[in-house]
């Protein structure tokens, strides 16, 4: 294991000590929002500790067992733990280093998913329908709750742009790679010859903005209107102007939102989504600056990048960034998307493990 390795463990296993005894204080617990800040890192630094004592208890134990070897007797059995130690001394530090890498915040937070149909016509809008589905089923699979936010369907069916409110565990930390291009070949059902035609959709995932934190938009800047919610919702939804629409003004960035009854409630809603838009062109326009000395491995996650392909008459999916084809595409539309969320969260993290050692 290399050196820098092994300093940065040996800090988190002092670090474990300090915070139990932090976590000890009165004075600490009688505070709910640092307790709960330092519980939070503590079960961090205890899950890296625990694989650190673990590792050092295996290269203690292939150490007595390599001294074993001169013994003719004990030469079978030592040969059998060398193997053994050795095989859990490689996962293990592969453990440890995923552990070590930076963590982001805003991974554990629920996402918006925001779906644009693009280039194609209604073909796009069908395809943006698709997506919406796709990650709507993956949701249900991954045991998530879908919201659809606002929604603008197109004439022959699918989204012209729909916006989904996805609520789970890590759930824009496992998403958050699926912003970019979508490109789609297949035969439109519009298309009486037979003829392949590609399409594509813009995808938005961005972080929900902190529930605890108070939006923190300056009401001059802001235009509110209210209109009738179109869609789904019997008569109610005609008869009331309960759906409501937030510009904001020194960006023209817009929100909106006409999924309740409640015209208090959609603001509300439509202030959120605003809000993580403009937190999300902050975090664009930063991760920009930061590409300009630094080429990311999975992208940056412009809306402008072609990320994907989608080509069903071969069946077949390709993700450009990391070169990933799979010829399971009706499973993955089917939202069957582990597969995929894995290999691009492996890259990631082989990219900040290659930073990591180049800083050390």
């Amino acid at each position: 294991m290399q050196q820098f390795l092994r300093t940065q463990l040996q800090r988190h296993a002092d670090r474990l000590g300090e915070l139990d005894f932090l976590l000890s204080r009165e004075d600490i617990m009688a505070d709910m929002q640092q307790m709960r800040t330092l519980a939070r890192e503590h079960a961090e630094v205890s899950a890296v500790a625990g694989r650190w004592a673990r590792w050092q208890q295996r290269e203690a134990d292939l150490a007595a067992a390599e001294e074993l070897l001169a013994d003719p007797d004990m030469a079978e059995l030592a040969h059998e733990e060398i193997a053994a130690a050795q095989a859990e001394l490689i996962t293990l530090e592969d453990e440890l280093q995923r552990l070590l890498l930076p963590r982001d915040p805003d991974d554990e937070r629920n996402a918006f998913v925001e779906i644009r149909a693009g280039t194609g016509g209604d073909e796009s809008a069908l395809f943006a329908g698709d997506l919406a589905r796709m990650y709507t089923r993956h949701a249900a699979n991954a045991g998530w709750r879908v919201e659809i936010m606002s929604a603008h369907e197109a004439e022959l069916g699918g989204y012209k742009e729909v916006v989904l409110r996805i609520e789970g565990e890590r759930a824009y930390g496992r998403l958050r790679f699926e912003s970019g291009g979508h490109r789609v070949q297949r035969v439109p059902v519009t298309e009486t010859q037979g003829r392949i035609h590609t399409s594509a959709c813009t995808v938005a995932v961005m972080p929900e903005p902190d529930a605890t934190r108070a939006i923190t938009l300056n009401p001059a800047d802001l235009r509110i209107d209210t209109f009738r919610a179109s869609g789904a919702g019997g008569q109610h939804i005609n008869k009331t102007d309960s759906a409501v629409r937030v510009v904001h003004l020194p960006t023209g960035i817009v929100a909106e939102c006409q999924d309740g009854r409640s015209q208090h409630a959609n603001k509300a809603k439509a202030l959120a989504v605003l809000q993580a838009r403009l937190e999300d062109k902050e975090r664009s326009e930063r991760e920009a600056r930061e590409a300009a000395t630094r080429r990311g491995l999975v992208g940056s996650g412009d809306r402008s990048d072609r990320i994907r392909t989608y080509n069903f008459p071969q069946g077949r999916l390709t993700d450009h960034r990391i070169n990933l084809t799979l010829y399971k595409l009706l499973a993955i539309m089917e939202g069957d998307l582990d597969e995929v969320l894995d290999a691009l969260q492996h890259a990631r993290e082989a990219e900040l493990l290659a930073e990591l050692e180049t800083g050390a």
